[in-house]
């Protein structure tokens, strides 16, 4: 298999490229800071694009097969949506361009707003974050906000599940709050008797995931909202996992006050290899003032314009294609598929709080396969590649131990579900499974180390 570097591939003289002449007037006042000639591979214009191309046959994305991704919701994104955004309309458009050549694109985003108000229950949201974590660091900015208006400055921390997406402490630590962790009962939900410990007139807000990443519904949650909102706290709604209840509940009836959303995860739009992504953050209307796009008690602007526009127009699309009916079914389907996997693979796999049952994903623990047939999460995952399926999400959420997490999304046929538990017990039985995968260019790497110390430049030798 090809696993050259297009550097190796560089023999002199051999590039037909050519940069054109530089019309800049010399000297500039710019820093050179290259210590060195810079290094560039010379290969001719055709053995670049094969290169690449194959390159890209390696990629692997929800086009591709099965990405039971827990929590992150891989699901199929429609591509009448990668038509409808390539019209003109949308690709030529600038933001600076004067405001009334450009009502059709506002008109977009006032729908849009509309429709994620509806969804949530919220009064209002701005779609200018990023992506997900984005619209938590807006959101907390929010909670801060809202205290020092109440000058209630004592306010400085953040209640966060042990449970919880890593982003959430990571938004609130970058907020220069403190993280207080709440732990879970062993029902897997919020301990309610250690959150009411927890709370005090330092609690600025909650952080939560509902259903929370074990795959739970969060069945306490009025007593939750009525426990933080009494110490003056707000309620914050983590939407990572709002695939499981569109349709069926909101935030709102939760007793949630902010919300953040992924786009690129509910609404059928592209992850795109760690963007473009959107995370639009709703509000009740207390809080509405501090909003980006205010012009009383705004926290400012965080991001340019209005967000990563093409990716909110996919959004809407998604939510019209669908209606209300249809993303109620798309959650119940979501589901359906993640109960129907979790009992077919409890024959063979522990899987913690099963008695429960599970909203859109759940967690199987390894741990005691790990210890009778040295069989690991990992071993598990890097098989799972070999029969051309995305791994789950591995070690996470960290309260079950070897964890593997694995959201099936609504998108999945049951035949590629029955195909996930055929390979998944064939795994458990074969003989070479700490030698997985065979079929990728590279197979075992020291992931901590290529983590750590990754090498990002090329070295000639």
């Amino acid at each position: 298999m090809d696993t050259l570097l297009i550097f190796e591939k560089s023999k002199a003289n051999t590039s037909n490229f050519v940069l054109p002449v530089c019309t800049l007037q010399y000297p500039l006042d710019i820093p050179q800071l290259r210590q060195q000639e810079l290094l560039l591979p010379e290969v001719a214009e055709v053995e670049v694009v094969r290169h690449y191309t194959k390159l890209s046959k390696k990629a692997y994305g929800v086009d591709d097969g099965f990405y039971p991704l827990g929590s992150c919701t891989m699901k199929y994104n429609p591509k009448i949506a990668d038509s409808i955004i390539s019209a003109t309309g949308f690709t030529d458009i600038h933001p600076l361009q004067p405001e009334n050549t450009t009502k059709g694109c506002q008109k977009i985003i006032e729908k849009l707003r509309d429709n994620l108000c509806a969804i949530t229950g919220m009064d209002n949201f701005t779609l200018t974050p990023a992506a997900g974590a984005h619209g938590e660091f807006l959101g907390l900015l929010l909670v801060r906000k809202y205290h020092q208006t109440n000058k209630d400055d004592k306010r400085n921390v953040v209640l966060v599940p042990d449970s919880a997406h890593g982003t959430n402490p990571a938004s609130a630590n970058m907020c220069d709050y403190q993280i207080k962790n709440i732990p879970s009962n062993i029902n897997g939900t919020i301990d309610i008797e250690a959150l009411k410990l927890a709370v005090d007139d330092t609690t600025a807000c909650l952080m939560l995931t509902n259903p929370n990443t074990l795959g739970l519904f969060e069945k306490d949650i009025a007593q939750i909202a009525e426990i933080v909102h009494k110490a003056g706290g707000l309620l914050y709604y983590d939407g990572a996992n709002l695939n499981a209840i569109m349709g069926i509940t909101t935030p709102r009836k939760m007793g949630f006050d902010i919300v953040h959303l992924n786009l690129h995860k509910t609404f059928g739009t592209p992850h795109g290899a760690g963007g473009p992504g959107s995370g639009p953050l709703g509000c009740v209307a207390k809080l509405h003032d501090f909003l980006p796009e205010s012009t009383k008690d705004s926290v400012g602007i965080i991001k340019a314009f209005y967000g990563n526009f093409l990716v909110l127009v996919r959004a809407l699309i998604y939510i019209k294609m669908l209606g209300r009916e249809g993303l109620l079914k798309a959650s119940k389907n979501a589901v359906l598929n993640a109960n129907y996997l979790m009992h077919k693979l409890s024959d063979s796999f522990v899987i913690p709080y099963i008695d429960q049952g599970c909203m859109h994903e759940f967690v199987i623990s390894m741990e005691k396969v790990k210890e009778e047939k040295a069989i690991s999460a990992f071993d598990i995952a890097k098989g799972l590649i070999d029969f051309g399926i995305h791994p789950p999400t591995m070690y996470f959420p960290l309260i079950v131990k070897e964890a593997l997490m694995v959201e099936p999304t609504e998108t999945e046929s049951k035949e590629t579900l029955d195909d996930f538990v055929k390979f998944m017990e064939e795994l458990l039985n074969d003989p070479k499974i700490n030698d997985h995968p065979y079929k990728t260019p590279v197979t075992r790497i020291d992931e901590v180390q290529a983590a750590r110390k990754p090498i990002l430049v090329y070295t000639k030798k």
